[in-house]
């Protein structure tokens, strides 16, 4: 049984700087951190690679976890920061928000690069359900932000239901 999404993964070459990023300027709580090298177990898991070695930190905002790592073995590619939303691959995460202007104008202040402002409802014909703008983290990979104005659109939190705890498969109950 699928309950949901728990995380999404990104790859850095700065650790520290993106655990910082994500915790001081967005907010996430660090939750667990370790790292390895050289264990096959480790390897094994994550697709056959040998004498893998990576720190990694789960971060958490929410009913939502975020986690980076940073890999010395294998030698990582470089990505490009200036990718647009259209290769294939990730592309981005979304922030649900309140006050998109607010946090647009306070991430602005710490880094993140937008292409502009969020546009206003107005812009949007007057009849704005949402208001989303993308802007990129110090790595540049794509944040949304978004900010849900109507809470009866299915895809609202508001309308999202919990999920139920996992069945329990001991029989005891």
């Amino acid at each position: 049984m699928i309950r949901g999404i728990h995380h999404i993964a990104i790859s850095t070459p700065d650790l520290d700087r993106l655990v910082a990023f994500y915790t001081d300027v967005i907010g996430f709580v660090p939750v667990m951190s370790t790292e390895w090298n050289d264990r096959p177990l480790v390897d094994r898991m994550i697709g056959g690679y040998e004498r893998s070695a990576a720190r990694q930190v789960m971060l958490q905002a929410g009913n939502a976890h975020l986690e980076l790592f940073e890999y010395t073995s294998p030698r990582p590619a470089p990505a490009d920061p200036d990718r647009t939303p259209a290769d294939h691959g990730y592309t981005h995460f979304c922030l649900d928000v309140v006050d998109i202007d607010g946090e647009h104008e306070r991430l602005a202040a710490n880094g993140v690069t937008f292409n502009s402002s969020p546009p206003t409802v107005e812009e949007m014909g007057g009849v704005g359900r949402l208001r989303a703008i993308y802007g990129r983290d110090p790595d540049g990979n794509i944040i949304e932000l978004q900010e849900v104005l109507d809470p009866t659109m299915p895809f609202a939190l508001e309308q999202a239901s919990m999920i139920d705890p996992a069945p329990d498969t001991t029989g005891s109950a």
